[in-house]
């Protein structure tokens, strides 16, 4: 089973993502998280396979959390999920090496369908 992790301010963004990757055909175990420090602090518990960030969150944005992670040496794969359309936020991607993929709210079932499939997820069951 891998374990997704969501970390973004808004509940019901996460809600909806809940509910999008309920419908994958893969084992998935999904935890959720509003605060990114309380995320922060359970990342090396849970060990997610997959971790969908939000950049723009209070007391510790997106970039902060990255930021942290590869301080700790911490690689877990990483989707950027942002309202930002911003290119240089893009770009500022690949100063992370686990950061897979960038993506626009919201993400639709179909979206994340073929994200999975092209990331092969389901090998890491």
């Amino acid at each position: 089973m891998v374990t997704i992790m969501l970390v973004d301010d808004s509940s019901i963004c996460n809600l909806l993502m809940k509910k999008v990757l309920s419908r994958l055909p893969i084992a998935i175990e999904i935890q959720d998280f509003t605060d990114p420090v309380v995320a922060f602090a359970q990342l090396p518990q849970l060990n997610p396979g997959l971790i969908f960030l939000d950049l723009n969150m209070p007391e510790l944005d997106g970039w902060g959390f990255l930021e942290k992670m590869k301080e700790a040496g911490l690689t877990n794969r990483v989707i950027i999920l942002s309202s930002s359309t911003s290119d240089r936020d893009r770009m500022r991607c690949d100063e992370f090496s686990n950061v897979l993929a960038y993506h626009t709210k919201p993400l639709t079932h179909s979206m994340v369908t073929a994200l999975m499939s092209t990331l092969q997820i389901e090998l890491l069951i």
